[in-house]
């Protein structure tokens, strides 16, 4: 674990402690945006674990996509300016910058004013301009965009070592340093928030990032389910010199059925020189080719 840092950009220096991810719900497309954003009981859920101290400076960052019909949450780690504390870089990240897969998005605005602060009764404080909510979105989507900065907030807090994976740790919202705001026109902020486990991604390509150039030889795959012990079906396609995409390689793989690695797949592949895009979906119980809760990455190997 890091030594612990003091978040200093709201009035008082807070106790840093430690935290978990809270089991919720499985979102609904049609469910309260108010449930949804705060993981009020509900549906059963979905995996969603905490992330965990990592040496690298990246900033987790999550994204809002669509996969089939559904909209989930995806997390990519990006290169963010030092100057302020991990929390805060990730939040503007989040809000200003774009994603690189372009399967995702964001409603957040860039805002004028941005601090975060962590509290001994393991609470995390965003105080965040009113400008950052300047987006038309409806109630299902304003919960999602929520949880999105629940998400993050949290995974920050976590992967810099300022938080531990030993106690819930919950996230409050404030507009302007006041409560009681109404988010994006739909969402009642105040009260303490926990991550809704069922927003996460139920497929999710953890590398490689959207973009990445690989050396060639072997190439490693990793994501993560949330059917710990699910069969998982992945194709690479191959880009053409004309721009079409060909079926390069296709095969199955099972996720980690194992509480340390629950959902965990990974794939090491021989490929040569080349554009390629990777499919990973979950197979069908009833047996049909349907491509479930797909999702897909582009990256090239020199």
């Amino acid at each position: 674990m890091r030594p612990q840092r003091l978040l200093s950009l709201l009035p008082a220096f807070l106790l840093l402690t430690g935290c978990i991810a809270d089991p919720s719900p499985e979102p609904n497309l049609t469910a309260n945006s108010s449930a949804a954003a705060t993981g009020s009981p509900g549906a059963p859920s979905t995996s969603a674990p905490l992330e965990t101290t990592q040496s690298s400076n990246k900033a987790p960052v999550y994204w809002i996509g669509r996969s089939n019909s559904n909209v989930f949450l995806y997390r990519e780690f990006r290169d963010v300016p030092e100057q302020e504390n991990p929390v805060t870089r990730a939040l503007r990240a989040m809000m200003s910058e774009k994603p690189l897969d372009p399967d995702f998005f964001t409603p957040w605005q860039d805002p004028e004013k941005l601090a975060s602060s962590i509290s001994g009764k393991n609470v995390i404080t965003v105080d965040v301009s009113e400008d950052a909510f300047n987006s038309n979105v409806d109630a299902d989507m304003a919960g999602r965009a929520i949880q999105q900065l629940v998400f993050t907030a949290t995974a920050a807090a976590a992967s810099s070592g300022l938080i531990d994976s030993g106690q819930q740790i919950q996230v409050r919202i404030l507009v302007d340093s006041h409560t009681d705001y109404v988010a994006f026109d739909h969402v009642q902020l105040g009260d303490p928030m926990s991550r809704a486990a069922g927003m996460v991604a139920p497929v999710w390509i953890i590398d490689p990032q959207e973009g990445t150039d690989l050396a060639g030889g072997s190439v490693k795959i990793t994501g993560r389910s949330t059917v710990p012990g699910g069969k998982l079906r992945w194709q690479i396609l191959r880009a053409e010199a004309n721009g079409n995409k060909t079926p390069y390689l296709t095969g199955e793989t099972t996720a980690a059925a194992e509480a340390a690695q629950s959902g965990v797949f990974t794939l090491a592949l021989s490929l040569s020189s080349g554009n390629y895009e990777l499919r990973v979906s979950q197979v069908d119980a009833a047996g049909t080719s349907q491509e479930l809760n797909v999702d897909t990455r582009n990256f090239n190997v020199r």
